[in-house]
């Protein structure tokens, strides 16, 4: 029993920050080396001073709502992770983690329709599809926390406490 909640909190841990990743980095979509963009930002890499110089991404109908869902997908697996080690100590035995799984599967459906979202319309929030590019680590990182969120909200309603 302890290997298990072990490996569950390790593996909630290790989705979390990638999940944090995604949501902050700077590499949702990559023209070149030196120029790239994320949810809040469009940067360019300076030689002369090797420094990133980056300016906020312009508004568009799609941004708002993508920045919004990839931050409810961080706090719903922050909450779930926080539930469960509230319900660790206060649960009964044989009592199951629903609210954990719940917030859990939240956090997956809401980073689902985030990356979907950027999936579908990436030149809409980039404005400028003058240039070609491709998607980032971070994108990537998004849509493998997808199934794994998922899955782990699957696995923690499933999951019963004993001694």
């Amino acid at each position: 029993m302890v290997f298990l909640l072990i490996s569950v909190t390790l593996l909630h841990l290790v989705i979390l920050t990638m999940l944090f990743i995604a949501t902050v980095e700077k590499s949702w979509w990559v023209w070149n080396e030196v120029r790239n963009s994320d949810l809040w930002y469009n940067c360019m890499f300076d030689n002369s001073t090797e420094a990133w110089l980056c300016t906020s991404a312009e508004e568009n109908e799609w941004l708002p709502p993508m920045q919004a869902l990839m931050v409810l997908a961080v706090l719903f697996s922050s909450l779930s992770f926080l539930a469960f080690l509230v319900q660790l100590f206060v649960l009964s035995e044989g009592g199951l983690f629903y609210l954990t799984g719940l917030s859990q599967l939240c956090a997956g459906l809401t980073d689902f329709a985030a990356c979907l979202i950027y999936t579908l319309r990436h030149r809409n929030i980039l404005q400028d599809s003058s240039e070609e590019g491709h998607f980032g680590y971070c994108f990537i990182l998004a849509w493998v926390c997808v199934p794994l969120l998922l899955a782990s909200g699957v696995m923690y309603v499933h999951l019963r406490k004993k001694e």
